[in-house]
């Protein structure tokens, strides 16, 4: 069975607190330039983990990734068969 999880943006002040953010959960991504970085925490723990996050002095803001419950299926997926045949002749 796969673990629900879920995306968290950490705005940081300085770069050498990437070490400690690590504990929190699965590292994705750090932008050393703008200072934030991606990480994956469960589902389940994602309330714990902000608000510890949120009383460390060095974290700015922490955002919530809410593409876990964004809609995936797509209702016009099959183009039309004009068009393709459009493509097709190079208009």
């Amino acid at each position: 069975m796969q673990t629900k999880r879920q995306g968290l943006i950490v705005w940081f002040q300085h770069k050498r607190n990437i070490k400690q953010i690590k504990r929190f959960g699965h590292l994705i991504y750090v932008s050393k330039k703008m200072r934030y970085a991606v990480i994956y925490v469960n589902q389940e723990e994602i309330e714990e983990v902000e608000t510890a996050m949120l009383k460390l002095s060095y974290i700015i803001k922490v955002d919530r990734s809410y593409k876990p419950f964004i809609e995936t299926n797509y209702e016009n997926a099959i183009p039309d068969k004009a068009k393709i045949y459009d493509y097709k002749m190079g208009i």
